[in-house]
């Protein structure tokens, strides 16, 4: 099973920034505890601060990867061309938060790829991701 983990905008920055909200673990130490915990996962990750850079991942594992787990940053809440871009391909996409987005400013209630993924894990820190690779894991339809 090929998972990938795309990462949006600042996400680049975990462990130094908003460590209130964020902690204060780099997400690249996390992917390597996730490829520990998931041997049996070929799981791939990328980090764009690039909205195109994002959009063109999606279109390149898009139909051969088994699944893509998102986090958009606050791209989530700005861009209908990334949401366009996971209804393009055939791979699901599970949306993954690290902070609780509806606790959040207002403008952070409002996901606009929501709706293109077939399921969001929101406000559960970074477990959110691992949640999603079990997801996949266990999922028994396509």
């Amino acid at each position: 099973m090929q998972l990938l983990i795309l990462n949006g905008q600042n996400l680049n920055l975990l462990g130094k920034r908003e460590v209130n909200i964020y902690g204060t673990q780099p997400f690249e130490d996390y992917f390597a505890s996730l490829q520990i915990r998931f041997p049996e996962i070929d799981l791939h990750y990328f980090q764009s601060n690039s909205e195109g850079g994002i959009i063109d991942k999606i279109h390149e594992v898009g139909f051969h990867f088994d699944g893509i787990i998102l986090n958009g940053g606050a791209y989530t809440h700005t861009s209908v061309a990334i949401a366009d871009a996971i209804t393009g391909v055939n791979t699901p996409v599970v949306e993954v938060h690290i902070s609780n987005i509806y606790a959040r400013e207002a403008f952070r209630h409002h996901s606009y790829s929501a709706s293109n993924c077939i399921g969001s894990i929101i406000g559960l820190g970074l477990e959110g991701y691992a949640l999603a690779i079990q997801f996949f894991q266990n999922r028994s339809y396509k």
